[in-house]
């Protein structure tokens, strides 16, 4: 049956062009398309593969405003908080706390390396599903630095430069 299929795309690495551009706003008429759809899809199935809790288009080279958000414990990420994935479409963190708090982070795409990163502790995010209904909801500690981490990858940021 091809929809037990799952489809793992390659990840782009540290020094690839795609991860320092800032991405492209999904546009109103790709809302609820079939490729939209797929892309979350392959994307969620190549962050489970790789044991990430969060994974961003431009890391699939796709440089479009589409995240996933999905804490859960795994051998990355031993502690993380059990929660369901978010698929976030044209995501905006439209308020931060003053606190922040260093947690380590990793990255898909560096591999290699591990960091303290200071990120603000709570934020509100707005966002639309991939049926393009608009959520806003508050985050708190870990899902938060998920968040941040993966909206800094559509500003083309990675988090060792953060560090």
């Amino acid at each position: 049956r091809e929809e037990l299929m799952s489809t793992i795309l390659a990840v782009a690495q540290r020094g690839e062009t795609i991860l320092s551009l800032a991405a492209a706003e999904v546009a109103k008429s790709e809302l609820n398309s079939e490729w939209l759809n797929k892309l979350a899809e392959a994307m969620h199935d190549t962050m489970t593969e790789r044991n990430g809790v969060g994974i961003a288009a431009p890391q699939v080279y796709v440089s479009k405003r589409v995240i996933i958000v999905a804490s859960r414990p795994n051998p990355r990420y031993p502690d993380a908080p059990e929660m369901d994935a978010v698929v976030m479409v044209n995501p905006e963190i439209l308020e931060k706390s003053e606190a922040t708090v260093l947690g380590e982070e990793g990255c898909l795409s560096v591999p290699d390396e591990r960091g303290q990163v200071a990120r603000a502790e709570t934020i509100k995010v707005r966002y639309l599903t991939l049926q393009g209904e608009q959520v806003e909801t508050v985050y708190t500690g870990f899902p938060a630095r998920i968040v941040q981490h993966e909206v800094d990858h559509l500003d083309g940021i990675l988090f060792i430069q953060r560090i």
